[in-house]
């Protein structure tokens, strides 16, 4: 397995109570990639931490790294705090098709494999504040442009269930996919990312087989949280065995991406929360990898779910 980390989390952040570590620059920040154990990994949120392709190419070729991915950043800008690609006023999605577009320009330069984007702004707070059909569509409009540019570079789309709206638009798995139906680009695909997953109440193994039985790539996430809010925590910190099962079918599906980490330190020391979250999830891929698929399969194809709790016991929990 590969590994990763979204680059943004190396430095300061800060919540509406606090602020957490301290700001870095970007080649700090790959810097601290390469002492965490684990990681070779690198997705960079553009534009705001990209700078030069070259120069950023030449840190990476130097520290030894790989890029992951591109995030590219739809809500930061003050005109799209309320909202980039469902919006009825077109001159404003036009920027944020066009700010997907240059990030697609700036994966191709860096030679990242493909684009992620989660429109966290697109949303709503209140209900009756945005007329939902014209917002389903300006989306199917807005996405299927940016897909289409550039199709060489995929664009994978990253469902959430609120933050920074109260209900965000593509809230679920089931209806990022639905859009993507509606776009129908087969240059495209999700990001799951589990503490997002758990957050909208679904099972993330079942969501990353309904991305791939629906016909669509996925790129996965890894973290963890308490399903009340995205937390961004240790992987398995909080749920070991649905961690456990995302692994196994990612194995089952051939899943060959890195596996990002999108986790945030907060109070914690900055190495070392992310090497727990390394060994951790290098630890649960291994422990996937040494159960029998074809037995485990066998078993749910005969319903016997009671074998299959015993082999969850004895090869899982150890008990």
């Amino acid at each position: 397995m590969k590994q990763g980390v979204i680059i943004g989390f190396l430095g300061k952040t800060q919540d509406r109570f606090s602020e957490y570590q301290k700001p870095v620059g970007v080649k700090e920040k790959l810097e601290i990639v390469k002492q965490i154990e684990g990681f070779d990994g690198v997705e960079i949120v553009f534009p705001y931490e990209t700078g030069d392709a070259e120069e950023t190419k030449g840190w990476m070729k130097e520290l030894g790294l790989n890029f992951a991915a591109v995030n590219v950043n739809i809500k930061k800008e003050p005109e799209w705090v309320p909202g980039a690609l469902s919006r009825p006023i077109k001159e404003i999605r036009d920027r944020a098709v066009d700010m997907i577009k240059r990030g697609k320009d700036y994966a191709q330069a860096v030679g990242a494999p493909h684009v992620s984007c989660c429109p966290l702004a697109d949303g709503y707070d209140v209900l009756f504040q945005v007329d939902y059909s014209t917002a389903w569509k300006y989306m199917i409009e807005t996405v299927g442009e940016a897909a289409d540019y550039k199709p060489e570079i995929p664009l994978f789309l990253e469902p959430k269930y609120s933050e920074t709206r109260v209900h965000c638009q593509l809230d679920t798995t089931a209806k990022a996919l639905l859009l993507l139906k509606e776009v129908g680009n087969p240059h495209t695909g999700i990001t799951l990312d589990m503490g997002h997953s758990l957050q909208s109440q679904e099972n993330p193994a079942q969501s990353l087989v309904t991305i791939y039985e629906s016909g669509f790539d996925a790129y996965i996430h890894t973290n963890d949280n308490d399903t009340k809010a995205d937390w961004d925590l240790i992987g398995a910190s909080r749920h070991l065995l649905h961690y456990v099962e995302l692994m196994f079918w990612a194995q089952e599906y051939k899943y060959d991406k890195y596996f990002t980490t999108d986790a945030s330190p907060r109070i914690f020391g900055m190495v070392d929360f992310f090497e727990r979250h390394s060994e951790v999830t290098s630890g649960v891929y291994k422990l996937a990898g040494k159960l029998d698929h074809q037995k485990y399969r066998q078993l749910m194809a005969e319903e016997n779910y009671i074998e299959l709790m015993r082999l969850v016991n004895k090869e899982i929990y150890r008990l």
